[in-house]
């Protein structure tokens, strides 16, 4: 089975980390394993098309721009 990949797109910005934190939460209470990885890099987020951090990608699929997600949201997004 392919472990699921979470990415956090941001520059490191305290609304980045939190997102990371949440993302981190519902992964936990899901009891999934997920890889999660901070891209932090400006050109690299510019190739999800984001434009506005943070944002949260599932496996490559951008689903949060611009906002920090509940861990219920992020939840609702690995189901």
């Amino acid at each position: 089975m392919n472990m699921k990949k979470i990415q956090i797109l941001g520059t490191g910005c305290p609304k980045c980390k939190k997102l990371a934190e949440n993302a981190e939460a519902a992964v936990k209470e899901l009891g999934v394993e997920y890889d999660i990885e901070k891209v932090t890099k400006i050109n690299e987020i510019m190739k999800f098309g984001v434009m506005v951090t943070p944002a949260l990608a599932v496996d490559g699929q951008v689903k949060v721009v611009g906002k920090v997600a509940s861990p219920d949201e992020i939840k609702g997004m690995l189901e």
